[in-house]
C-alpha cells in the first residue's frame, strides 16, 4: 500500500506541475504578413520602392583597379629605400570603390530626384616627385608615391525637382556638352574644372532643344571670393544623328569668359565621333604662369579635341582622342575596352603627351599606359 500510495502521489504532483507550466506558457504572436520589396520599373532597371513610401531607390557603383606605367601614367623619381640619393620609376596603382544612389518620386511639381556618388581610394600617386623642393607649394605631397588610404570624396550629392537642381555636382561647363571622349586620360589637354556646388535650372523645350543655366561656387583656389557666383549657360540640339551644343562660363574672380562648342555624330550602330573647340582670353589673369580660370584650363586662348569610338562587337570597342591647344600642347590617347562578362570590363590604354616650349610653360613629353579592371553593378 505504501508503494501504491507513493506512485499515486507522484502522478498527482506531476499533473499539478504540468498544469502550472501550462498556465505560465508564453503565447507567440502570429507573424505579420511580410512586405516584400516591389520593383519600380518606371525609371529604368534596378529601381525598387522603399517600403512604405512612393520613392523609388536604386543602389549601384563599381570596384576599379588601375595600373599605370610610363612617363605620363606611372610614378617617376621615387627615392630608393636602400639609397635615397638613387631614384626609381614605378607603377601608379589605385583601387577604388564607388557607391552610387539614385532616388525618384513623382510629385505635383514634377519628378523629385536625388543622386549621390562617394569614392574610396587606396594607392599611390602618379607624376614626377623630383621636381619640387621645400617649402612645397600648396597641395603638393612629397610622399605622394607611397600607397595609402586616401580621404573619401563626395563627388555628387544633388537634389532635383523638375528642372531645378541644387547641391554638389560637376560644372555644367563640362557635363552639359559632355566629356572629351571614351578614353581614361581625357584631360591630356584639360577642358575645364569639375567639382563645385551648384544651383542649376535645366530647360527641355522639346523637339531636341534643351538649355541650362548654372550658378557655381568653384573649388580650391577657384572658389568664389565674393557673393558673385561663377555662371554657366548652355544650349543643345539633339537628334538621331547626334547633337550640337555650346556652353559659356563666366569666372567671377577674374571677370573672364570662356566657351566651348561641340558636334557629336552617330554614323551608325558601330561608329560615333565628336569634335569640340574651346576659346578663352588670357589677358585678365594676373599670374602669367597659370593663364587659366575655373573654366579655361587649357594653355593659351584656344584648344580643340576630337575623337571616335568603334564597336567591334557587343563585347569589344576601340576608342581614340586627340587634343591640341594654343600653348602647343598635344595629346593622343587610344584604348581597347573588352567586356569579359556582363558588368566586368578590362581596358588597355596608351597615351602620348607633348608640350613644346611656349609663353605659358616649359617643354615636356612622354608616353604612358593604363590597364583598368572594373566591375560595375
Amino acid at each position: 500500500m505504501n508503494i501504491k500510495s507513493l506512485l499515486l502521489g507522484s502522478a498527482a504532483a506531476l499533473i499539478a506541475v504540468s498544469g502550472a507550466r501550462a498556465a505560465d506558457a508564453v503565447v507567440v504572436a502570429e507573424p505579420e504578413p511580410a512586405e516584400y520589396v516591389k520593383i519600380c520599373d518606371v525609371y529604368g532597371s534596378g529601381y525598387f520602392y522603399i517600403p512604405g513610401t512612393e520613392t523609388c531607390l536604386r543602389i549601384g557603383g563599381f570596384v576599379r583597379y588601375d595600373i599605370g606605367v610610363g612617363d605620363r601614367e606611372g610614378v617617376q623619381n621615387v627615392p630608393d629605400h636602400l639609397d635615397p640619393t638613387d631614384r626609381n620609376d614605378t607603377y601608379y596603382k589605385n583601387a577604388r570603390f564607388t557607391l552610387k544612389t539614385w532616388t525618384n518620386q513623382e510629385t505635383e511639381l514634377g519628378t523629385l530626384k536625388t543622386f549621390t556618388e562617394t569614392r574610396f581610394n587606396f594607392g599611390n600617386g602618379s607624376g614626377d616627385y623630383d621636381d619640387q623642393a621645400a617649402p612645397f607649394p600648396a597641395g603638393y605631397d612629397p610622399a605622394g608615391w607611397q600607397a595609402h588610404n586616401k580621404t573619401p570624396s563626395l563627388n555628387f550629392a544633388w537634389i532635383q525637382l523638375g528642372g531645378l537642381r541644387v547641391g554638389k555636382d560637376e560644372s555644367a561647363f563640362n557635363t552639359f556638352n559632355g566629356y572629351a571622349g571614351n578614353v581614361i586620360d581625357d584631360t591630356l589637354v584639360p577642358y575645364g574644372s569639375f567639382d563645385t556646388n551648384v544651383v542649376q535650372y535645366y530647360f527641355d523645350a522639346g523637339n531636341g532643344f534643351s538649355a541650362v543655366v548654372s550658378l557655381e561656387e568653384g573649388a580650391g583656389a577657384d572658389t568664389i571670393d565674393s557673393y558673385v557666383p561663377h555662371v554657366v549657360g548652355g544650349v543643345k540640339y539633339t537628334q538621331g544623328w547626334g547633337s550640337i551644343s555650346g556652353v559659356v562660363g563666366y569666372d567671377s574672380n577674374y571677370e573672364s569668359w570662356a566657351g566651348k562648342a561641340r558636334l557629336d555624330v552617330t554614323v551608325n550602330d558601330a561608329i560615333s565621333a565628336f569634335v569640340m573647340a574651346g576659346y578663352g582670353s588670357d589677358s585678365d589673369f594676373t599670374d602669367p604662369n597659370t593663364g587659366h580660370s575655373f573654366f579655361k584650363l587649357w594653355d593659351g586662348s584656344w584648344a580643340v579635341w576630337g575623337g571616335a569610338s568603334y564597336k567591334f562587337n557587343e563585347k569589344a570597342s576601340f576608342n581614340v582622342q586627340a587634343s591640341y591647344d594654343d600653348g602647343k600642347t598635344f595629346g593622343l590617347a587610344a584604348n581597347v575596352a573588352y567586356d569579359v562578362v556582363p558588368g566586368f570590363t578590362v581596358t588597355a590604354e596608351v597615351d602620348y603627351f607633348n608640350k613644346a616650349d611656349s609663353d605659358w610653360h616649359g617643354s615636356s613629353d612622354g608616353v604612358g599606359g593604363i590597364l583598368r579592371f572594373q566591375r560595375s553593378f
